[in-house]
């Protein structure tokens, strides 16, 4: 049964109440209070999907990370039991963050926000390994078989089995699954390995084109087992994450590339979104661009939180029933959101304090095809730092006419953004008034700088290869 209600006024506490004038029991299965307006008629809200979208992903990784496991694998997601019909859904309890879902979210609706946002789909999916138990490889055969199905469900034409599904619920065009992780973050069980390897060699045949991501991470030294990708997961406290900026420097260009698809400062450093959290990312993120020949995607996580059912901190984006902010995590990707398809340019500090500083350069192209090289440094200490930007190899020089500086900083470094001070930390854009200025900066305390060099010509000469998949997003 659906019905349509009209508010009259406003009221943001305001809730659905289903009341009966008889005693008795009745048993209600799916209740679903929506919005007559959503993104694209799809579900989401049109004020959440927005902020997405200003942060230009390029992927979208989902269900998640240990919902896909389940503390038990009897609570695992289910691809299966989220799609069809939602009143049909029998929904699951998701142990691990200790709520029920009707999965009126589910796969579909994955794939089709992924196509909405104009974003690749990144499809985890369980391996028969939980929390606390494990399907033995011997017997793992029914697992992969279903994950050939959910391939099959994505890619397949509209008359094959399961593609006739996905065409039934409206979508007869296949989505363009690309990428898939065998599992989250299961390297170290008894059967990741047996158990990866039946999935690989499985999907391999089938569908020789999908992009294999592994659970070990291969920064350190090589993997044991074949991948083309391998996801890096880091959640600690500033100062480590400030020291991991160069991590990936010296991984092997041998390997398969990295997917650092978890990445936060977290617990007394973040609270629940702090500037000081926000630079030590930065810092990190510079390592990743300026290694982005082996560094293929990234993403911070976790992405959304309703204020009302907080299970973890931080998070990049907070909302309610009405309202929302981003954190200042948030703010600091959007100065990294032109990075993909960039050219990367190499970076070298000479300061007393370099070692509170990180650093990386890109070329890139606004929507007006005006080339800026953007310098982006993170001053991660207490004291003001000048600077002078010089170049090597750029067959073009700095116009200050059109050049920027933005700049995330606050008077403190545990400031947070709120619903009452959605602002507090955000970047702060102004014109540069001249060339010298352009090249002598100066680097506030626990800031995040980012320059805008407008370019007086669009010929280059670069010292580094053209990037041309760094992808650059949030889940």
């Amino acid at each position: 049964m659906e019905h349509k209600l009209v508010a009259e006024g406003t009221n943001r506490t305001s809730r659905l109440q289903i009341t009966t004038n008889k005693k008795g029991v009745i048993w209600f299965d799916q209740i679903s209070l929506m919005p007559a307006d959503t993104y694209r008629g799809h579900g989401f809200r049109t004020d959440l999907i927005s902020m997405l979208l200003d942060l230009k992903p390029r992927f979208l990784r989902f269900p998640g990370g240990c919902f896909v496991e389940g503390e038990w694998l009897r609570n695992a997601f289910r691809w299966r039991e989220s799609i069809g019909p939602w009143e049909e859904r029998p929904g699951h309890f998701g142990d691990v963050w200790h709520y029920w879902t009707d999965d009126g979210l589910g796969y579909y609706e994955y794939l089709q926000l992924s196509e909405d946002l104009g974003a690749a789909p990144v499809w985890v999916f369980n391996n028969g390994i939980s929390h606390h138990d494990e399907v033995d490889t011997a017997v793992i055969a029914p697992f992969v078989k279903d994950v050939l199905d959910s391939l099959e469900f994505a890619k397949g034409s509209a008359n094959s089995t399961w593609g006739s599904v996905r065409a039934a619920m409206g979508h007869p065009e296949p989505f363009p699954l690309k990428y898939v992780a065998i599992g989250n973050e299961d390297c170290w069980k008894k059967h990741y390995r047996g158990n990866y390897l039946k999935f690989y060699n499985a999907i391999r045949e089938a569908y020789p084109d999908i992009q294999m991501i592994s659970n070990c991470d291969g920064s350190s030294r090589r993997l044991d087992h074949p991948a083309d990708l391998f996801d890096f997961h880091v959640y600690t406290d500033s100062r480590t994450l400030f020291s991991m900026r160069n991590t990936f420097d010296r991984t092997s260009r041998d390997g398969p590339k990295a997917f650092v698809s978890e990445y936060a400062v977290w617990q007394h450093d973040a609270g629940k979104g702090s500037l000081l959290a926000s630079l030590a990312e930065a810092a990190f993120l510079t390592g990743l661009e300026r290694n982005s020949d082996i560094v293929q995607m990234a993403s911070y996580a976790p992405l959304f939180v309703n204020s009302n059912d907080r299970k973890w901190n931080p998070d990049a984006i907070v909302f309610d029933t009405w309202q929302h902010y981003g954190t200042p995590s948030y703010w600091m990707q959007t100065l990294f959101r032109e990075s993909s398809g960039a050219m990367v340019h190499p970076v070298a500090i000479n300061s007393r304090y370099s070692g509170s500083l990180a650093a990386s350069a890109i070329t890139w192209q606004d929507s007006g095809n005006n080339s800026f090289l953007r310098v982006k440094i993170v001053n991660f200490g207490w004291h003001t730092v000048i600077v002078r930007i010089s170049t090597i190899g750029l067959q073009a020089s700095v116009n200050a006419l059109g050049s920027t500086a933005t700049v995330l900083t606050s008077g403190n470094v545990m400031d947070e953004n709120s619903f009452s001070h959605p602002k507090k930390v955000v970047p702060v854009k102004r014109q540069l008034r001249n060339a010298a200025e352009s090249m002598q900066v100066r680097l506030a305390p626990h800031s995040l700088t980012s320059f805008d060099l407008a370019l007086a010509q669009s010929k280059l000469v670069t010292l580094a290869e053209k990037n041309d998949e760094y992808l650059r997003s949030e889940i």
